[in-house]
Parts: structure tokens; C-alpha cells; sequence
């Protein structure tokens, strides 16, 4: 505790050089995880929206609908489907167009029924959309969000294989930086490591105290970087709860989860790094102590 104090800006930029790391590969993980959960999000519910003809007119049979809606829920492809009619359509068709007069001043029996359809995976849009596009009698058309969530999902398997590797390269840098800056204070102190080895000291009498400072600086620096990521991302879920179309409130059991392997990585890199910044100083030393006269009989 006395070194830290006795050496403040080295060991203030140990912890600056962590929390600067850390920081940027935790967020690089908190992003990874905004995606991953929006992704899973637009993939529930409606899949795929089957408009139907009028039932009635146009040569449909009066129960057409009912007879398809059957036959969808019978697909293995299908997990849940239900009937939407004309007045329901009317009602969705109003709340999504509130405020809008100039749309909403139209013939409500325009308006097509619809079969709403949630499949069991999203890779079988196609198959189902064959199916339907295939009864052209009472399916008016088919439409699917499918391909648009496949494209959001590929972009996420992208940016988390891009952020896995933003979070390795940068902890490496975490334990350069700190064995760097481990490596300046004992070149600070280089004289008192070298009368320790003089005086009898041991290699871990002298590391001890490394060690501990680095442990301390990494946790700290993860500390800091576990608490701001955590903050920062907690104020900017608040801030856009009335913005339905993306989330970005994650739980707390994921900053639990990796805070507790950032602090356990920050105090590891710590004493990695104190231990490659004391192995040349004491290979160094080794060689230091008193000459032995030769040739004494």
C-alpha cells in the first residue's frame, strides 16, 4: 500500500490503461448482447401474414377461411396461427394509423382478412409461403418479415465473432499494458530490488509485493470499467423504454455474470503482467553479488 501511494501516476496509469481496455471490450459485449436479444425478439410472434379473399364473393367458398386456417395449424412448420377479420383488421388498421386522417379515411371493407402465422423456425418461411402462395382461390397474397430477420440475425453472428475477438485482442492489451507499466516501477526501484538480492531475498520475497500491486490496479481498473459500462447502459435503457422498436435494457444477471469474470480477468492480468514485468529484472539480478577472489590457497 506504501509503493501505491509512493508511486501514484504509475500506478494511476496501470488502472487507466485496464479501465480503458476493459471498458471497450465489455461494451464491445453489452452491444453483443443488445443484438442477441432484439434478434430474438423480432423472431417471436407473427412470421408470416396470409391476406385472404373475401370469403363469399369471387367464387370462395363461405368457409374458406376457417378451412385454410385448419390446415395451417396441421403444418409441422406452423407453431401457432389465428384468424384476423375484417373488423379486427379495421380496429389494428386505425391504432397503427392514429392521427392520420388522410390514411384513415378509406373504406373499412377493403380492409382483407387475415390467417397470422408463427412458425416453429424461421428458416421456414419459404416453406410455408410456397404452400399458401399455391391456394390462389383464397389467398389474396403472402407477406413475411422472414428474410429481413435471417439478414438481422447474420449481421448479429457477424458483430458478436467481431466483438469476441475486439474483447481478446483488447484484454491482451490489458496485460501488455500492465506488465509495461509494472515493468517501469521496478525500473523506478531497480536499486532497492537489487540490495534485496544482495541482502538474501528470494525471488517471491521480491514478487510478492508485484504482484499485489498489479492484482490491485486490475481490479480496480475492471472495477471501474464493469461499473461505468453498467451504468452507462442502464441510463440508456431508461432513457429509450418508449422505444418499442428496439430494445436496449439488458438484464441484471448478464452484468453479474461478466462482471465477475471481468474482475476476475482484471486481477489475472494484473499479476500476469506484474510477473512479465519482474521476470527480466530479476534474471538481470541474479547475476549481482559480491565477487569471490580466485586463486586463494
Amino acid at each position: 500500500m506504501v509503493n501505491l501511494r509512493r508511486n501514484f501516476l504509475v500506478v494511476a496509469g496501470a488502472v487507466l490503461a485496464v479501465f480503458i481496455s476493459l471498458t471497450l471490450a465489455f461494451g464491445a459485449l453489452v452491444v453483443n448482447e443488445v443484438l442477441r436479444i432484439n434478434t430474438l425478439a423480432w423472431q417471436e410472434g407473427v412470421h408470416v401474414i396470409a391476406f385472404l379473399n373475401d370469403a363469399g364473393a369471387n367464387d370462395v367458398p363461405a368457409g374458406a377461411h376457417e378451412a385454410l386456417l385448419e390446415e395451417v395449424r396441421s403444418w409441422e412448420e406452423v407453431k401457432d396461427a389465428f384468424y384476423v377479420n375484417k373488423a379486427e383488421a379495421w380496429v389494428e388498421f386505425q391504432e397503427i394509423f392514429e392521427g392520420q386522417e388522410e390514411l384513415l379515411d378509406i373504406d373499412p371493407s377493403v380492409l382483407p382478412a387475415s390467417i397470422r402465422i408463427e412458425l416453429v423456425s424461421i428458416e421456414l418461411h419459404s416453406s410455408v409461403q410456397f404452400k399458401l402462395e399455391t391456394d390462389t382461390l383464397t389467398v389474396l397474397r403472402v407477406q413475411t418479415a422472414a428474410e429481413e430477420i435471417e439478414q438481422l440475425q447474420n449481421l448479429s453472428n457477424v458483430l458478436n465473432v467481431l466483438g469476441i475477438g475486439l474483447a481478446v485482442v483488447l484484454g491482451i492489451s490489458a496485460v501488455v499494458l500492465i506488465a509495461n507499466t509494472i515493468r517501469l516501477a521496478i525500473y523506478a526501484r531497480r536499486d532497492e530490488v537489487e540490495i534485496m538480492k544482495l541482502v538474501g531475498a528470494s525471488n517471491w520475497y521480491i514478487r510478492i509485493p508485484f504482484l499485489l500491486e498489479g492484482l490491485i490496479e486490475g481490479l480496480v481498473g475492471a472495477a471501474s470499467a464493469v461499473f461505468t459500462v453498467w451504468v452507462l447502459s442502464d441510463r440508456l435503457g431508461e432513457a429509450t423504454t418508449s422505444f418499442a422498436l428496439f430494445r436496449l435494457d439488458i438484464g441484471n444477471s448478464f452484468f453479474l455474470t461478466w462482471g465477475v469474470l471481468f474482475l476476475l480477468f482484471g486481477a489475472t492480468a494484473g499479476v500476469v503482467g506484474s510477473l512479465l514485468g519482474l521476470s527480466r529484472y530479476l534474471r538481470d539480478a541474479e547475476g549481482i553479488g559480491p565477487e569471490i577472489p580466485t586463486g586463494i590457497v
